[in-house]
Protein backbone atom coordinates (compact mmCIF):
# COMPACT_ATOMS: atom_id res chain seq x y z
CA UNK A 1 0.00 0.00 0.00
CA UNK A 2 1.46 3.40 -0.96
CA UNK A 3 2.56 5.75 1.79
CA UNK A 4 0.12 8.71 1.89
CA UNK A 5 3.06 11.02 2.70
CA UNK A 6 4.62 10.03 -0.62
CA UNK A 7 1.56 9.96 -2.86
CA UNK A 8 -1.06 12.13 -1.19
CA UNK A 9 -1.67 15.87 -1.23
CA UNK A 10 -1.47 16.55 2.52
CA UNK A 11 1.53 18.58 3.65
CA UNK A 12 3.27 16.38 6.24
CA UNK A 13 6.97 17.34 6.42
CA UNK A 14 9.28 14.62 7.70
CA UNK A 15 11.61 16.49 10.05
CA UNK A 16 14.79 14.79 11.27
CA UNK A 17 15.59 13.98 14.92
CA UNK A 18 16.61 17.63 15.44
CA UNK A 19 13.29 18.87 14.05
CA UNK A 20 14.84 20.08 10.78
CA UNK A 21 14.22 19.63 7.08
CA UNK A 22 16.78 20.39 4.35
CA UNK A 23 16.00 23.35 2.08
CA UNK A 24 17.64 24.28 -1.20
CA UNK A 25 17.07 27.63 -2.90
CA UNK A 26 17.43 28.17 -6.64
CA UNK A 27 17.13 31.31 -8.74
CA UNK A 28 13.76 31.42 -10.50
CA UNK A 29 15.23 33.03 -13.63
CA UNK A 30 18.50 31.14 -14.08
CA UNK A 31 17.88 27.89 -12.21
CA UNK A 32 21.21 28.36 -10.41
CA UNK A 33 21.52 26.71 -6.99
CA UNK A 34 21.95 29.61 -4.55
CA UNK A 35 22.13 28.01 -1.13
CA UNK A 36 21.35 25.05 1.05
CA UNK A 37 20.07 25.50 4.59
CA UNK A 38 17.70 23.94 7.11
CA UNK A 39 14.20 24.78 8.28
CA UNK A 40 12.27 23.89 11.37
CA UNK A 41 8.46 23.94 11.40
CA UNK A 42 8.37 27.65 12.27
CA UNK A 43 10.77 28.59 9.47
CA UNK A 44 8.69 26.65 6.95
CA UNK A 45 5.46 28.22 8.24
CA UNK A 46 6.91 31.74 8.05
CA UNK A 47 8.28 31.11 4.56
CA UNK A 48 4.89 29.91 3.34
CA UNK A 49 3.07 32.83 5.01
CA UNK A 50 5.42 35.69 4.10
CA UNK A 51 6.85 34.43 0.78
CA UNK A 52 10.30 35.36 2.13
CA UNK A 53 12.79 32.62 3.03
CA UNK A 54 13.28 31.83 6.71
CA UNK A 55 15.68 29.21 8.01
CA UNK A 56 16.96 27.62 11.20
CA UNK A 57 20.62 28.25 11.97
CA UNK A 58 22.13 25.10 13.43
CA UNK A 59 25.28 26.98 14.51
CA UNK A 60 23.39 29.78 16.30
CA UNK A 61 20.42 27.68 17.33
CA UNK A 62 18.07 30.39 16.11
CA UNK A 63 15.46 31.21 13.51
CA UNK A 64 16.59 33.73 10.87
CA UNK A 65 15.08 35.49 7.91
CA UNK A 66 17.44 35.51 4.94
CA UNK A 67 18.44 39.12 4.27
CA UNK A 68 17.19 40.44 7.60
CA UNK A 69 20.40 42.41 8.16
CA UNK A 70 21.91 42.52 4.64
CA UNK A 71 18.73 43.30 2.73
CA UNK A 72 19.47 40.32 0.45
CA UNK A 73 16.05 38.76 0.93
CA UNK A 74 15.02 35.65 -0.99
CA UNK A 75 11.54 36.36 -2.36
CA UNK A 76 9.83 32.99 -2.74
CA UNK A 77 8.02 32.40 -6.03
CA UNK A 78 7.29 28.71 -5.46
CA UNK A 79 7.84 26.04 -2.82
CA UNK A 80 8.17 22.37 -3.69
CA UNK A 81 8.64 19.38 -1.41
CA UNK A 82 10.20 16.08 -2.43
CA UNK A 83 8.41 12.74 -2.62
CA UNK A 84 8.92 11.68 1.00
CA UNK A 85 8.60 15.26 2.30
CA UNK A 86 12.05 15.48 3.90
CA UNK A 87 13.48 18.21 1.64
CA UNK A 88 12.12 21.55 0.44
CA UNK A 89 12.97 23.37 -2.79
CA UNK A 90 12.53 27.15 -2.75
CA UNK A 91 12.35 28.79 -6.16
CA UNK A 92 13.28 32.40 -5.47
CA UNK A 93 13.93 35.88 -6.78
CA UNK A 94 17.02 36.98 -4.85
CA UNK A 95 17.43 40.62 -3.82
CA UNK A 96 21.22 40.51 -3.97
CA UNK A 97 23.82 37.85 -3.25
CA UNK A 98 22.56 34.72 -1.52
CA UNK A 99 25.84 33.85 0.19
CA UNK A 100 26.97 35.55 3.40
CA UNK A 101 30.40 35.96 1.75
CA UNK A 102 28.91 38.32 -0.82
CA UNK A 103 28.98 35.73 -3.60
CA UNK A 104 25.85 35.31 -5.71
CA UNK A 105 25.65 31.61 -4.76
CA UNK A 106 27.10 29.70 -1.83
CA UNK A 107 28.36 27.23 -4.44
CA UNK A 108 30.99 29.56 -5.91
CA UNK A 109 33.89 27.07 -5.72
CA UNK A 110 34.58 23.84 -7.55
CA UNK A 111 36.52 20.84 -6.21
CA UNK A 112 39.58 20.24 -8.37
CA UNK A 113 41.46 17.23 -7.04
CA UNK A 114 42.53 18.13 -3.51
CA UNK A 115 41.88 21.88 -3.77
CA UNK A 116 39.19 24.41 -4.56
CA UNK A 117 39.04 26.71 -7.57
CA UNK A 118 36.56 29.47 -8.39
CA UNK A 119 33.56 28.24 -10.35
CA UNK A 120 32.89 30.17 -13.52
Amino acid sequence: MPDPRETGLALDPKYDASGLITAVATDRTTGEVLMLAHMNAEALRLTVETKEAHFWSRSRGALWKKGETSGHVLHVADIRIDCDQDAVWLIVDPAGPACHTGERSCFYRRIAGDRLVPAE
